[in-house]
Protein backbone atom coordinates (compact mmCIF):
# COMPACT_ATOMS: atom_id res chain seq x y z
CA UNK A 1 0.00 0.00 0.00
CA UNK A 2 1.98 3.09 -1.28
CA UNK A 3 -0.75 5.66 -0.59
CA UNK A 4 -0.74 4.95 3.44
CA UNK A 5 0.59 7.99 4.69
CA UNK A 6 -2.46 10.05 3.03
CA UNK A 7 -5.01 7.86 3.56
CA UNK A 8 -3.96 7.91 7.37
CA UNK A 9 -3.80 12.07 6.83
CA UNK A 10 -7.69 12.30 5.49
CA UNK A 11 -8.84 9.97 7.97
CA UNK A 12 -7.01 12.49 10.56
CA UNK A 13 -8.56 15.05 9.01
CA UNK A 14 -12.05 13.80 9.18
CA UNK A 15 -11.68 12.66 12.66
CA UNK A 16 -12.35 8.58 11.77
CA UNK A 17 -11.04 6.49 14.10
CA UNK A 18 -8.99 3.55 12.23
CA UNK A 19 -6.20 0.72 13.11
CA UNK A 20 -3.00 0.63 10.99
CA UNK A 21 -1.74 -2.84 10.89
CA UNK A 22 2.06 -3.12 9.78
CA UNK A 23 3.78 -6.63 9.13
CA UNK A 24 7.46 -6.37 11.26
CA UNK A 25 8.43 -9.65 10.42
CA UNK A 26 8.39 -12.84 8.38
CA UNK A 27 10.26 -15.70 8.39
CA UNK A 28 9.99 -18.57 5.78
CA UNK A 29 7.38 -18.48 3.14
CA UNK A 30 4.51 -15.73 3.62
CA UNK A 31 2.17 -14.52 1.42
CA UNK A 32 3.30 -10.94 2.63
CA UNK A 33 6.89 -9.01 3.11
CA UNK A 34 8.20 -6.57 6.60
CA UNK A 35 6.26 -3.25 6.01
CA UNK A 36 2.98 -4.67 4.26
CA UNK A 37 0.11 -2.54 5.71
CA UNK A 38 -3.35 -2.62 6.31
CA UNK A 39 -6.10 -0.06 7.95
CA UNK A 40 -9.19 -1.15 9.10
CA UNK A 41 -12.09 1.10 10.45
CA UNK A 42 -14.52 0.59 13.33
CA UNK A 43 -16.89 -1.05 10.89
CA UNK A 44 -14.42 -3.45 9.15
CA UNK A 45 -13.47 -1.63 6.26
CA UNK A 46 -9.89 -2.06 5.00
CA UNK A 47 -7.50 -0.81 3.32
CA UNK A 48 -4.38 -2.77 1.95
CA UNK A 49 -3.37 -5.90 2.67
CA UNK A 50 -1.13 -8.11 4.74
CA UNK A 51 -1.28 -10.89 2.56
CA UNK A 52 -5.11 -11.82 2.07
CA UNK A 53 -6.88 -15.41 4.14
CA UNK A 54 -7.23 -16.46 7.48
CA UNK A 55 -4.49 -14.40 8.33
CA UNK A 56 -5.69 -10.99 7.10
CA UNK A 57 -9.14 -11.83 8.24
CA UNK A 58 -7.56 -12.40 12.11
CA UNK A 59 -5.67 -9.07 11.51
CA UNK A 60 -9.07 -7.45 10.86
CA UNK A 61 -10.82 -8.81 14.21
CA UNK A 62 -8.18 -7.53 16.12
CA UNK A 63 -7.62 -4.52 15.00
CA UNK A 64 -11.48 -4.00 15.79
CA UNK A 65 -10.34 -5.07 19.59
CA UNK A 66 -7.82 -2.62 19.56
CA UNK A 67 -9.39 -0.10 18.25
CA UNK A 68 -12.65 -0.79 21.16
CA UNK A 69 -9.55 -0.96 23.53
CA UNK A 70 -7.49 1.90 22.11
CA UNK A 71 -4.44 0.00 22.86
CA UNK A 72 -1.64 -0.73 20.64
CA UNK A 73 -1.50 -4.99 19.91
CA UNK A 74 0.97 -7.13 18.65
CA UNK A 75 0.68 -10.68 17.16
CA UNK A 76 2.33 -13.74 15.84
CA UNK A 77 0.72 -16.20 13.39
CA UNK A 78 2.41 -19.61 12.09
CA UNK A 79 0.69 -19.98 8.64
CA UNK A 80 0.28 -23.92 8.98
CA UNK A 81 -2.66 -26.53 8.35
CA UNK A 82 -4.49 -24.67 11.26
CA UNK A 83 -4.58 -22.01 9.36
CA UNK A 84 -5.79 -23.10 5.93
CA UNK A 85 -2.54 -22.20 4.61
CA UNK A 86 0.11 -23.84 3.78
CA UNK A 87 3.15 -21.41 3.43
CA UNK A 88 4.39 -22.31 6.69
CA UNK A 89 6.15 -19.50 7.74
CA UNK A 90 5.94 -17.13 10.18
CA UNK A 91 4.28 -13.49 10.31
CA UNK A 92 4.38 -10.90 13.12
CA UNK A 93 2.63 -7.37 13.30
CA UNK A 94 1.59 -4.71 15.28
CA UNK A 95 -2.00 -3.04 14.95
CA UNK A 96 -1.98 0.87 16.35
CA UNK A 97 -5.25 2.43 16.71
CA UNK A 98 -5.25 6.29 15.66
CA UNK A 99 -7.02 9.03 15.80
CA UNK A 100 -8.82 8.65 19.48
CA UNK A 101 -7.11 10.83 21.68
CA UNK A 102 -9.27 11.96 24.24
CA UNK A 103 -11.17 14.61 24.07
CA UNK A 104 -12.08 16.90 27.28
CA UNK A 105 -14.70 19.71 26.97
CA UNK A 106 -14.59 21.67 30.03
CA UNK A 107 -17.25 24.35 30.56
CA UNK A 108 -16.46 27.40 32.15
CA UNK A 109 -13.06 29.58 31.99
CA UNK A 110 -12.76 30.35 35.68
CA UNK A 111 -9.91 30.05 37.60
CA UNK A 112 -10.03 26.62 37.92
CA UNK A 113 -10.53 25.61 34.52
CA UNK A 114 -8.06 27.62 33.17
CA UNK A 115 -5.30 25.81 35.46
CA UNK A 116 -6.70 22.14 34.10
CA UNK A 117 -6.85 23.79 30.59
CA UNK A 118 -2.90 24.73 31.29
CA UNK A 119 -1.93 20.93 32.77
CA UNK A 120 -3.56 19.25 30.22
CA UNK A 121 -0.87 20.40 28.08
CA UNK A 122 1.72 18.26 26.61
CA UNK A 123 -0.55 15.57 28.06
CA UNK A 124 -3.07 12.68 25.37
CA UNK A 125 -5.81 14.74 25.72
CA UNK A 126 -7.07 17.40 23.44
CA UNK A 127 -9.15 20.37 25.22
CA UNK A 128 -11.55 22.48 24.45
CA UNK A 129 -12.27 25.30 26.74
CA UNK A 130 -16.15 26.82 26.31
CA UNK A 131 -17.57 29.88 28.08
CA UNK A 132 -20.83 31.97 27.59
CA UNK A 133 -19.72 35.00 28.76
CA UNK A 134 -18.80 38.18 26.08
CA UNK A 135 -15.17 38.42 25.21
CA UNK A 136 -14.38 36.51 28.53
CA UNK A 137 -11.99 33.49 26.01
CA UNK A 138 -10.17 36.62 24.63
CA UNK A 139 -9.03 38.00 27.57
CA UNK A 140 -6.64 34.84 28.41
CA UNK A 141 -2.97 33.66 27.66
CA UNK A 142 -4.05 30.31 26.93
CA UNK A 143 -1.78 27.72 24.97
CA UNK A 144 -2.07 27.50 21.10
CA UNK A 145 -2.61 23.92 21.64
CA UNK A 146 -6.11 24.68 23.61
CA UNK A 147 -9.09 25.40 21.84
CA UNK A 148 -11.68 27.96 22.83
CA UNK A 149 -15.23 27.82 22.33
CA UNK A 150 -17.81 31.17 23.04
CA UNK A 151 -21.24 29.93 23.34
CA UNK A 152 -24.36 31.80 23.88
CA UNK A 153 -27.04 31.53 27.22
CA UNK A 154 -29.67 32.10 25.42
CA UNK A 155 -29.12 29.49 22.45
CA UNK A 156 -28.57 26.32 24.20
CA UNK A 157 -28.10 24.45 21.39
CA UNK A 158 -24.55 25.84 21.15
CA UNK A 159 -23.59 23.67 23.94
CA UNK A 160 -24.60 20.66 22.27
CA UNK A 161 -23.22 21.26 19.11
CA UNK A 162 -19.70 22.24 20.39
CA UNK A 163 -19.16 18.66 21.97
CA UNK A 164 -17.67 15.49 19.93
CA UNK A 165 -20.16 13.17 21.64
CA UNK A 166 -18.83 9.36 22.38
CA UNK A 167 -16.34 6.78 24.46
CA UNK A 168 -13.13 9.38 24.20
CA UNK A 169 -15.37 11.64 25.09
CA UNK A 170 -14.48 14.15 28.68
CA UNK A 171 -16.50 16.27 29.94
CA UNK A 172 -15.99 18.48 33.17
CA UNK A 173 -18.87 21.12 34.13
CA UNK A 174 -17.33 24.11 36.50
CA UNK A 175 -19.65 27.31 34.94
CA UNK A 176 -19.91 30.68 36.41
CA UNK A 177 -23.63 29.59 36.76
CA UNK A 178 -25.44 26.60 38.78
CA UNK A 179 -28.76 27.25 36.58
CA UNK A 180 -25.85 26.57 33.40
CA UNK A 181 -24.31 23.53 35.29
CA UNK A 182 -27.52 22.15 35.44
CA UNK A 183 -28.94 22.29 31.87
CA UNK A 184 -25.13 21.09 30.97
CA UNK A 185 -25.55 18.34 33.54
CA UNK A 186 -29.05 17.12 31.98
CA UNK A 187 -27.94 17.37 28.46
CA UNK A 188 -24.84 15.44 28.72
CA UNK A 189 -26.87 12.60 30.58
CA UNK A 190 -28.61 12.08 27.22
CA UNK A 191 -25.29 11.44 25.36
CA UNK A 192 -22.62 8.91 25.05
CA UNK A 193 -19.49 10.46 27.18
CA UNK A 194 -16.76 8.81 28.92
CA UNK A 195 -16.12 10.86 32.05
CA UNK A 196 -18.97 13.49 32.96
CA UNK A 197 -17.60 15.58 36.42
CA UNK A 198 -19.65 18.49 38.19
CA UNK A 199 -17.54 21.18 40.37
CA UNK A 200 -19.65 21.21 43.28
CA UNK A 201 -20.32 20.25 47.06
CA UNK A 202 -22.44 16.74 48.37
CA UNK A 203 -25.31 19.51 48.90
CA UNK A 204 -25.32 20.28 45.15
CA UNK A 205 -25.22 17.04 43.54
CA UNK A 206 -28.34 15.80 45.80
CA UNK A 207 -30.06 18.99 44.75
CA UNK A 208 -29.09 18.12 41.17
CA UNK A 209 -30.55 15.02 41.89
CA UNK A 210 -33.77 15.50 42.70
CA UNK A 211 -34.22 18.18 39.75
CA UNK A 212 -33.20 15.67 37.11
CA UNK A 213 -35.47 12.90 38.37
CA UNK A 214 -38.54 14.39 39.65
CA UNK A 215 -38.63 17.56 36.96
CA UNK A 216 -36.79 16.11 33.95
CA UNK A 217 -37.76 12.67 34.42
CA UNK A 218 -34.21 11.66 34.72
CA UNK A 219 -34.11 8.21 36.07
CA UNK A 220 -31.04 7.64 37.20
CA UNK A 221 -30.49 11.34 38.26
CA UNK A 222 -26.76 11.91 38.93
CA UNK A 223 -25.39 8.26 39.47
CA UNK A 224 -23.25 8.67 36.21
CA UNK A 225 -21.87 11.98 37.23
CA UNK A 226 -18.96 12.54 38.91
CA UNK A 227 -19.18 14.95 41.32
CA UNK A 228 -17.16 16.14 43.75
CA UNK A 229 -14.43 16.46 40.79
CA UNK A 230 -10.66 15.25 41.80
CA UNK A 231 -8.53 13.07 43.82
CA UNK A 232 -8.54 13.58 48.04
CA UNK A 233 -5.43 14.85 47.60
CA UNK A 234 -5.55 17.59 50.07
CA UNK A 235 -5.43 21.42 48.74
CA UNK A 236 -8.01 23.75 47.88
CA UNK A 237 -6.06 26.48 45.33
CA UNK A 238 -7.45 26.33 41.59
CA UNK A 239 -3.58 25.30 40.85
CA UNK A 240 -4.48 22.18 43.74
CA UNK A 241 -7.73 21.54 42.76
CA UNK A 242 -6.64 21.68 39.04
CA UNK A 243 -3.92 19.23 39.71
CA UNK A 244 -5.98 17.21 41.49
CA UNK A 245 -9.00 17.07 38.54
CA UNK A 246 -6.17 15.84 36.08
CA UNK A 247 -4.82 13.40 38.23
CA UNK A 248 -8.41 11.75 37.81
CA UNK A 249 -8.74 12.46 34.08
CA UNK A 250 -5.21 11.19 33.43
CA UNK A 251 -6.26 8.07 36.03
CA UNK A 252 -9.36 7.23 34.04
CA UNK A 253 -7.87 7.72 30.65
CA UNK A 254 -4.95 4.79 31.29
CA UNK A 255 -6.74 3.07 33.98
Amino acid sequence: MQNWITLLAEFKQKRIPVALVTVTKCLGSTPCVVGSRLIVTRDKKNYGTIGGGKLEFNAIDEAIVALKENRIMTSTYTLGPEFEQCCGGKVEFIIEPMNQSPELFLFGAGHIGVEIAKLLVDTPFEVNLIDSRDNWLSNLNLDKEIKTHQTSETDFKTFKDVVEWGNNCYVLVLTHNHAIDFDIIAMALQQETKFLGLIGSKTKKVRFNNMLINDLKIEEGMRNVVCPIGLDIGGNTPKEIAISVVAQLLQIHYK
